[in-house]
Parts: structure tokens; C-alpha cells; sequence
């Protein structure tokens, strides 16, 4: 069994989820905050000492017309930094429409809360971690 960790990459936040390539699963894990506009990367390395992922899967944002977002720069930098700080490989993935799922999943959890919205990031990394897992199991 290997865990990865997920991570939907925002200019302000990052969410952050942990999965499983034997049950091709993923539970969203936090929302980190983004320090200064960079990343917190005490947070990120603490998440990475406690799970030990084999590799880290990166969210690269698209638009409808299949083209990266003019901020999907600051995306490739982070992935580069996982792998160079952290020694990971890190596999980008389109996360298109993820945000919106994650929304409207939250939306429809029964006993809803008003900090649910603070998951909103987290479980967009579980579904990036999910689709990634779930393409590398059809390919193999």
C-alpha cells in the first residue's frame, strides 16, 4: 500500500488530503492558509513527516477551453517546490470542476455547519487525489 498526499494548490489557500492506492481512496486531511503569499511550508512539511507519501499529486488548474489558468504558473512552481524541498515525485493532474463538486458535496452533508466551508479546499484535494488514483488503476 502507498499514501500520497493531494493537494489543490489557491493563490491564498491550499487544501490538503491523504490517500490510498489499494483502496484508490482519499479523506480530505486541512485548509492551509497561505503565509505572505507563499506557502506554509512548515504546515506542508509536518503533514509530509507525518503520512510519509511515496508522491504528491498537484491539482493544475484549466478552464473550460482547455487551457491552464494565467496563474497555473504559480501551480508548476509549487509542484517544483514539493519535489525539490521534499524529494517527492509529484504527478499534476487537471482538476478542473473540482471546487464546484466540493461545494455542492459539502452543501448536501446532512447536519451542515457553518465552518463547513473551511473543508471546501480539503475535499477538493481528496477529489484530485480520487481522479488521479482512480486513472492510475484503469492504466494498469
Amino acid at each position: 500500500m502507498s499514501t500520497l498526499l493531494g493537494f489543490d494548490f489557491g493563490p491564498r489557500k491550499i487544501g490538503v488530503a491523504v490517500g490510498q492506492t489499494v483502496t484508490c481512496s482519499a479523506t480530505p486531511l486541512v485548509t492551509l492558509r497561505s503565509r505572505g503569499d507563499k506557502p506554509d511550508w512548515p504546515a506542508i512539511e509536518a503533514l509530509i513527516l507525518e503520512w510519509r507519501p511515496s508522491a504528491a499529486v498537484v491539482g493544475l488548474p484549466f478552464s473550460m477551453e482547455d487551457t491552464e489558468v494565467d496563474w497555473a504558473h504559480r501551480v508548476h512552481r509549487f509542484a517544483r517546490q514539493i519535489h525539490g524541498r521534499f524529494g517527492l515525485p509529484v504527478h499534476l493532474i487537471d482538476e478542473r470542476l473540482t471546487s464546484m463538486e466540493a461545494r455542492s458535496q459539502l452543501k448536501a452533508r446532512p447536519g451542515r455547519k457553518p465552518a463547513d466551508h473551511l473543508l471546501e479546499d480539503a475535499v477538493a484535494a481528496a477529489l484530485i487525489l480520487e481522479t488521479w488514483l482512480s486513472e492510475q488503476s484503469r492504466n494498469s
